[in-house]
């Protein structure tokens, strides 16, 4: 059976989540931003066994504390997309624009893609890319709980920005349209930031996307 956690971390308050297998105990670990104690202390509060970090998107509260915690817990790190390697690539600057300690470029250990699948104890994730925040935004399903981890997709009543480079709001709306609202009204869908929802409460009142479906 899936479990989850959520920790909000930074100072953005970005949904870091932690996702286990009740039977055998181990899970992952996504969106690490920071706060790393915060999130140490959950892994060990549950007792699971972190067994790797998946990473929704490049953007530094996403991904700011992803290293330091696969070098801590010797785990690979897993996503987001190769087209979100030049956020990888510039977390530096990230830090800089956003007045936040520095954090060192990284390449992930693998590379998620369209239809990828991520493993953990008793548990399956399907990978959706979702491209309009970021060119190489991921989502992760498992259907089972029904559950939805949507990153800076969709949230509660809004969805993600696309004024950063590379963003584009058609682009998003189309990849909310054609994965996320193609899951059944009941899944729960755990945002990047802010409260939980479902699929079904945003296709009924989600303001940006209930005008472009009339649109």
């Amino acid at each position: 059976m899936l479990q989850f956690e959520i920790t909000p971390v930074t100072p953005f308050q970005q949904n870091s989540c932690l996702i286990w297998c009740s039977d055998t105990m181990e899970g992952i670990c996504t969106d690490p931003g920071g706060d790393l104690e915060l999130i140490i202390d959950k892994i060990k509060a549950t007792q699971m066994t972190l067994k790797k970090i998946v990473l929704t998107h490049g953007h530094l509260d996403h991904v700011g504390g992803a290293l330091s915690l696969s070098k801590t817990f010797q785990v690979p790190i897993i996503g987001p997309h190769k087209d979100d390697d030049f956020w990888l690539q510039i977390l530096p600057q990230q830090a800089a624009m956003l007045q936040l300690k520095e954090v060192a470029t990284f390449a992930p250990d693998q590379w998620l893609e369209e239809a990828s699948v991520i493993t953990v104890g008793n548990l399956t994730l399907d990978v959706l890319h979702c491209p309009g925040h970021t060119p190489g935004h991921v989502v992760l399903v498992n259907h089972e709980a029904k559950l939805v981890l949507a990153g800076d997709v969709l949230f509660k009543g809004s969805i993600g920005r696309t004024d950063f480079p590379k963003g584009d709001m058609e682009t998003l709306l189309n990849s909310i349209q054609n994965k996320l609202f193609t899951l059944g009204d009941d899944y729960q869908v755990i945002p990047g930031h802010g409260p939980t929802t479902t699929i079904g409460h945003e296709k009924a009142t989600n303001p940006f996307v209930v005008d472009f479906t009339k649109g």
